[in-house]
């Protein structure tokens, strides 16, 4: 019987999500593959650095050892060779992560592999790749660079959301987006019994919630944030929601437009998504960042 991963949350994430391979990368798009695969032999005992995920990885890694049983299963997906992928996992031993699967697909699509390993969140820093990943229904983000001089903790994992067209559905920010403030207000008020629904990190977040259940109350290492430029009145639809969904967050900011970054910043979080450039370019610059894309066809896209 081959194992069950349907109780564990599992992350799909690039090589270069994980490890610095940008000048491999612009070597590929310069030079193409096969000097690609040229400096990657020649390479293929020297070390990588740590990508923006890394820290993040390596920190939900350490819940399983602090809970003593699998929590996290995180799988390397990547469209490299085979071959090409030794250098990756050299520096998956060296660093002592305990990644012991991978997908290299030789250049074709990952998102076809996504559901097979029951990948719960995919990160990469292909747009296309993530592109296709939430158009299949996986919950996936593309990374920006890593900020530089962040120190993170790994024995806590700390974990922001934006709200609306990430944990929620988009319906609200459409609103926002073509009819104004006051009609979003408007609508928010009328709705404010009425549950949102599940957006694109719906299930991540309730995966995590049900991952802090796993330790002693109070004692939990993962801690969730949203982090939203919602504000009072709005507020109010948030709070009931997740009630409804039986999700309790750690702590919450409603900043009515205010920048994200330096709540962002004071939360240390490992990771912030969020659906809009806007907030991430400067959140980006404290706190490793992910964008959520809307899929191919969404209003917001001509929003």
């Amino acid at each position: 019987m081959g194992l069950d991963l349907s109780d564990i949350l599992v992350i799909g994430i690039s090589s270069r999500a994980l490890f610095d391979l940008e000048d491999s990368n612009d070597l590929f798009m310069k030079e193409g593959l096969d000097a690609y695969r040229a400096h990657q032999f020649e390479n293929e005992k020297k070390i990588l650095e740590k990508g923006t995920a890394f820290a993040l990885v390596e920190a939900l890694l350490h819940l399983n050892e602090l809970s003593g049983k699998k929590l996290v299963e995180v799988i390397v997906m990547s469209r490299n060779s085979p071959d090409t992928g030794l250098r990756v996992f050299n520096t998956i031993s060296h660093y002592g992560l305990d990644i012991s699967r991978a997908a290299f697909s030789g250049g074709t699509p990952l998102s076809p592999y996504l559901k097979a390993f029951d990948v719960d969140l995919f990160l990469s820093k292909s747009d296309e790749d993530v592109q296709a990943a939430v158009d299949s229904g996986v919950a996936a983000a593309a990374l920006y660079a890593p900020p530089i001089g962040q120190s993170i903790e790994t024995d806590k994992i700390r974990i922001a959301f934006d709200a609306d067209a990430v944990i929620f559905s988009e319906e609200s920010e459409h609103i926002y987006k073509t009819k104004g403030l006051e009609a979003f207000l408007a609508h928010e008020k009328a709705n404010v019994n009425t549950p949102m629904k599940e957006g694109p990190f719906a299930k991540l977040l309730m995966t995590l919630s049900f991952l802090q259940q796993h330790f002693p109350k109070g004692e939990s290492p993962v801690r969730i944030a949203i982090v939203t430029a919602r504000n009072s009145p709005a507020h109010e639809r948030v709070v009931q929601t997740l009630r409804t969904w039986g999700v309790t967050v750690d702590e919450a900011f409603f900043l009515g437009g205010l920048n994200k970054d330096e709540v962002l910043s004071a939360f240390n979080a490992h990771i912030f998504f969020d659906d809009q450039d806007l907030h991430l370019q400067s959140a980006s610059k404290k706190v490793p960042s992910a964008k959520v894309p809307y899929k191919s066809g969404s209003p917001l896209n001509n929003g």
